[in-house]
């Protein structure tokens, strides 16, 4: 049986299965009035936008990456939405969103912002807002938003509550242990099998994670996360977990808190060089779909995880809505949850989101509102690819500061994640710098057509891994 597709066939609701019953940035009131202004000329030529279309919807993007790029760039689809704001944004989301200088961690300036420029939704893309309480916040002064609250998004913020949970509700994971004391951990660590994972509790940006191969790796990490404090007040709790074998697969999702719909699969590669080797990363570049996530496990994953999950977070009092990621191992034993997000992934949304034919916005509203089960979700059968493109470094030490050059023709094909804009200058400003895609009928196309996009952009210092997808293929070959 072949990768399992986005389609509708793994759409599943609580309440119908009897078992789970129980840019240009904004600096300036006279610099944003023109900015804005061209924002809406460009707007209405790219939608082709007239009055007899429907209502104007201005919408708010908050956070600054190439997941945030890759959202609007979609949402831009929807006749109906003429303004986008990125808050706040990057130099690279120029032409396709207005950047506002706001933090993705400053709630009170991001509802305040979204109160006085007529906000009709907001689209909250990163962890650290949701963790914040940013949903709850614009809910608060009646403006919907696309994500969960803070309750619901403790699935992500605490690695703590999430294992607890799936432990007590029979959802598969790995087995663990919790500490809160340095000493304690480093004791368990002398005596534990080995390999062993450990994870600080709390939001790392993707880098809280070590898979400790050997006994000093361990010893390194808990010292790492609770006696340096690297993580700060993420790493007062690490969990630290069996380490389990077999395919890595991602699989997002849109849910409401009744109705889950997956996305189509795909597959990560954190490490920073080829090969799978080196630190972790954010991500180095994705595939979709995942190969090895065949039909028969996407079922066993609805029905053992996915909907679990859903019902769980409603026992507890935690009703999700948004998009819940799965970070899944296929072992021998079966697919057990390594991690959850409370978002988008990066860079999984650049290979998932091309690749979707239904209406962004309207899911999203779908799943603000509750009415996912009447609401069309549909992938494509093509594929994805998308080479993260870093500044040589990264995750590490990098310079940044290098003039990016592309040609046109791959421009709408490229997701920036860390550039500045400046005098008509678009330069690095950050260690994941592009993300270069391509969209295929096949993952061998797909795979190809990306690497050579990526010989149509360069900036000084660039780096990439020369073996994305080299995975999935091996796996199609049999």
């Amino acid at each position: 049986m072949g990768a399992a597709g986005g389609s509708n066939k793994l759409r599943q609701s609580a309440e119908t299965d009897s078992r789970w019953r129980q840019t240009d940035t904004v600096r300036s009131d006279s610099v944003q009035s023109q900015q804005i202004n061209t924002y809406r000329a460009y707007a209405a030529d790219a939608h082709q936008y007239s009055c007899d279309q429907g209502e104007d919807m201005k919408i708010m993007v908050v956070g600054g990456g190439g997941r945030e790029h890759a959202i609007i760039r979609s949402l831009k689809k929807n006749p109906e939405i003429t303004e986008i704001y990125a808050l706040p944004g990057n130099g690279g989301m120029t032409g396709d969103a207005v950047t506002v200088d706001i933090g993705a961690k400053d709630i009170g300036a991001q509802v305040r912002f979204a109160q006085g420029n007529g906000i009709d939704y907001a689209v909250i893309a990163q962890d650290d807002p949701l963790a914040l309480g940013a949903v709850d916040a614009l809910r608060e002064v009646g403006i919907p938003a696309f994500g969960p609250d803070a309750k619901a998004a403790e699935i992500e913020s605490s690695k703590v509550f999430s294992k607890n949970l799936m432990k007590k509700y029979g959802i598969p994971t790995a087995q663990y242990e919790i500490f809160e004391d340095a000493g304690e951990a480093l004791e368990y660590v002398k005596t534990c099998r080995i390999p062993i994972v450990v994870k600080a509790d709390g939001l790392a940006l993707g880098k809280g994670v070590t898979v400790a191969m050997t006994r000093a790796e361990a010893e390194n990490a808990v010292r790492f996360a609770m006696e340096d404090r690297v993580f700060g007040a993420s790493g007062e709790r690490i969990v630290i977990e069996e380490y389990l074998e077999g395919p890595e697969v991602s699989v997002l999702s849109f849910t409401d808190g009744k109705t889950l719909v997956p996305m189509v699969s795909s597959m990560d590669h954190k490490r920073a060089k080829d090969g799978d080797l080196g630190p972790n990363t954010g991500g180095m570049g994705t595939v979709a779909p995942n190969p090895y996530y065949t039909e028969e496990i996407a079922q066993e994953c609805m029905d053992r995880i996915f909907m679990p999950t859903v019902e769980a977070m409603n026992a507890e009092g935690r009703p999700f809505k948004g998009c819940l990621y799965f970070g899944l191992m296929l072992t021998k034993d079966g697919p057990k949850v390594i991690e959850y997000n409370c978002r988008f992934g990066d860079p999984e949304t650049q290979v998932v989101l091309p690749l979707l034919k239904s209406d962004l916005f309207t899911i999203m509203k779908a799943t603000t509102e509750g009415t996912l089960d009447r609401t069309e979700v549909v992938f494509s059968d093509g594929a994805a690819c998308c080479v993260v493109m870093a500044s040589e470094g990264y995750p590490v030490a990098y310079e940044k500061g290098y003039e990016i050059s592309m040609d046109d023709d791959v421009r709408e094909l490229v997701y920036v994640a860390g550039a500045r804009y400046d005098d008509g200058v678009l330069s690095t400003s950050g260690g994941r710098v592009l993300g270069v895609t391509a969209v295929a009928q096949d993952l061998r196309s797909a795979v190809a057509g990306a690497y050579e996009n990526v010989k149509k952009v360069s900036f000084g210092n660039a780096y990439f891994r020369k073996d994305i997808g080299a995975r999935a293929l091996k796996a199609l070959e049999g």
